[in-house]
């Protein structure tokens, strides 16, 4: 651990009285293989958990849930940091999903905060003069790609519905980080170098970033007073505040006066709600595994892939196996097919979750991974239930941007929230402090393929689909973990990774988590570099794949609940601690 990291926990274990601490080794011991990645400790305790990815939003989580707040008021407070430390991945002008259990209720629900298109919007948005898609960083950088930002109806909603403390004081941490400021993260730092060219088209953003004409560097002192104003004025006057009056019409202008120039409103902002959706779950091994339905494809993606590895026997092959990862790999082309095809925004899209959650419809396509090699190719299945049946696939780009965080607090109650500005930096234009989305370019750039739609087009007013996938898993109708992780399409099979480690090869969260990624999103199987992963690279080429050595930079948090309390860990490829007492 680099010496800054290890100063930022020093950070969090001040605030957090030091009481979480690192538990010893697991009675069952975890099967054995190589990650190229050291676990971080796991972390016990026993009244509550924040596992969140940057130290300062853990602390200040940790301050909320040690004042008494709830597991929404913590992760409230969380994100308004996560926005200051790790702007690049998330914040204000972006969007997220929420899944929350409520332990006075047992009831499970999900906030969607996802971003909306313009009502000036059309399928040809993404496309040149000639009806061909955009490169994706044309359409990346500069106002095209903003969406109306969710983020902060979405924490309204959920503090009007889960919170205990009072909205104002959820925003001391960040605003003393921002006033006061704090020490620029080495992950930060590398990712405003690699991306300086661009986040110089922004006076905003260039002046915050590369102040004198240099990127900031680990270490460097960054102040924010901009954000600290703007969260004054959320503080004082909540939402509407940020969708009406002078930030909204500096969000307009900022978009609608860039290079790229988009067509975001004043009407769009003004219009803009939070949703409450029911949660999607999918059984596994006696566990019903939660989490976000569409506009989201993570939560539906995960129950099918699992649904269909349910008739396998995982636990017998174990991770070394290349078996085992064909299983994986197959369902989770079979999963991403369905997704392509027909997962969309419900409002614009008739959408069968039910039907491809289906037993009977997991069954059939189960039968699919009866085979010793890798299928030849895959389409998506027929379930039950669809009206989308004309409809085209598409496998829209998704960046691996975006951040998580899972929270217990001490009445049980338990949030899993991912959330985003999508690409890092998202679309490089800043206003008020805070960056502004990219995330239109999750749409397809196409509206049609050979004559047929593309249930993922833009259209105005819809919300672009997504792959995060914030998961609470119940057993016997209680939660037993809650976790997630950032990493655009990638994130699925980060996630499903994770479950089968623990569930099925009963490793301790900390080492499910580090276990080297490998996924299948309909294409190559992708390997993550420098692991153990590759020596896996040559059997499954045996089966019959192609396969890719790349960085695949999970960011998993996550918290198990057991009768004897709380285990959490968070992933060792990025900057996250676990704290708790």
């Amino acid at each position: 651990m680099q010496r800054r990291n290890i100063l930022a926990l020093a950070l969090v274990l001040s605030v957090t009285g030091a009481l979480a601490q690192e538990a010893p080794p697991p009675a069952r011991t975890a099967p054995e293989i190589a990650t190229g990645f050291a676990p971080k400790p796991l972390v016990r305790a026993h009244r509550w958990m924040a596992a969140v990815a940057n130290p300062h939003a853990a602390a200040a989580a940790a301050e909320m849930l040690r004042a008494g707040g709830s597991a929404v008021d913590a992760a409230i407070a969380a994100q308004l940091v996560l926005g200051l430390v790790e702007p690049q991945s998330s914040g204000l002008g972006g969007g997220a999903f929420l899944v929350v259990w409520d332990a006075a209720r047992k009831d499970l629900t999900t906030l969607d905060g996802r971003e909306t298109a313009p009502a000036a919007a059309t399928p040809s948005l993404f496309q040149d003069e000639r009806g061909e898609p955009l490169a994706f960083m044309d359409a990346v950088v500069g106002g095209r790609s903003v969406g109306t930002p969710g983020t902060p109806r979405l924490l309204e909603a959920a503090h009007r519905r889960f919170g205990k403390l009072s909205w104002a004081r959820l925003f001391g941490p960040a605003l003393a980080l921002a006033e006061e400021g704090f020490d620029v993260s080495p992950r930060l730092a590398t990712q405003i170098a690699a991306d300086a060219p661009r986040l110089t088209r922004n006076a905003a953003a260039r002046a915050y970033f590369l102040p004198a004409g240099r990127p900031l560097g680990a270490g460097d002192r960054l102040k924010n007073p901009a954000y600290a104003e703007t969260l004054r004025t959320l503080r004082d006057d909540g939402a509407d505040a940020f969708y009406k009056g002078a930030i909204a019409a500096d969000i307009v202008s900022t978009v609608r006066n860039a290079p790229n120039p988009g067509g975001l409103a004043a009407e769009d902002l003004a219009g803009y709600q939070a949703i409450e959706r029911p949660a999607v779950c999918g059984g596994y091994r006696g566990y019903q595994v939660c989490g976000m339905g569409p506009p989201s494809s993570g939560g539906v993606a995960l129950a099918e892939i699992l649904g269909l590895l349910e008739p396998t026997d995982l636990a017998a092959l174990g991770p070394n196996s290349p078996k085992a990862w064909r299983l994986i790999g197959d369902a989770s082309r079979l999963a991403f097919a369905d997704r392509d095809r027909y997962l969309a925004d419900p409002a614009f899209i008739p959408q069968p979750t039910a039907g491809l959650l289906a037993r009977d419809y997991l069954q059939e396509r189960s039968r699919l991974l009866s085979g010793a090699r890798a299928l030849p190719s895959v389409e998506a299945g027929s379930p039950k239930g669809t009206r989308a049946e004309n409809f085209t696939p598409d496998a829209a780009i998704e960046f691996p941007g975006t951040s998580h965080l899972s929270i217990v607090d001490a009445e049980g109650n338990v949030v899993s929230m991912t959330t985003t500005i999508e690409a890092g930096f998202g679309s490089r234009l800043m206003t008020h402090g805070f960056l502004l989305n990219n995330e239109l370019t999750d749409f397809s750039f196409l509206a049609e393929r050979e004559g047929r739609p593309v249930a993922n087009r833009v259209e105005p007013g819809k919300r672009p689909r997504s792959s995060m996938a914030p998961t609470i898993v119940l057993k016997d109708g209680r939660p037993t973990l809650a976790i997630g992780s950032p990493g655009g399409s990638q994130i699925i099979g980060f996630v499903v990774k994770a479950l089968v480690a623990h569930l099925d090869w009963r490793m301790d969260v900390a080492s499910a988590i580090a276990l080297p990624n490998m996924l299948n999103r309909n294409g190559p199987f992708e390997l993550e570099r420098g692991t153990a992963a590759e020596a896996l690279a040559a059997p499954l080429r045996d089966l019959g794949y192609e396969t890719r050595l790349t960085d695949l930079t999970s960011g998993l948090q996550a918290i198990v609940i057991t009768p004897d309390g709380l285990e959490a860990a968070a992933d060792p490829r990025r900057e996250g601690v676990a704290v708790g007492e």
